[in-house]
């Protein structure tokens, strides 16, 4: 498959690429204004990133996308597990 049918078809699935960038990018950036935020682990951060990501490819496009759910819950069960373990060292 060359890459514009494929990003054609992922468009269609995930919405428009700036659209999704617009919406992530204003996500991360009321999430790092956090009074908290600076006592995150990268793996919280990243976790939180990916979860914002998600979430706004399911605003910009197929939010019947049973992927993008089921990505949120990865991503929230990893880095829960991640908090066990590092609760576990302490």
């Amino acid at each position: 498959m060359d890459v514009v049918k494929l990003t054609e078809e992922r468009g269609q699935v995930h919405g428009d690429f700036t659209d999704v960038s617009e919406i992530a990018q204003s996500l991360k950036a009321v999430v790092r204004n956090g009074k908290s935020f600076n006592q995150l682990t990268r793996v919280q951060v990243e976790g939180l990133d990916m979860i914002l990501h998600k979430i706004a490819r399911i605003v910009s496009g197929n939010a019947n996308h049973h992927d993008h759910w089921q990505d949120i819950e990865g991503y929230a069960h990893i880095v829960r597990i991640r908090i066990k373990d590092e609760t576990r060292k302490v």
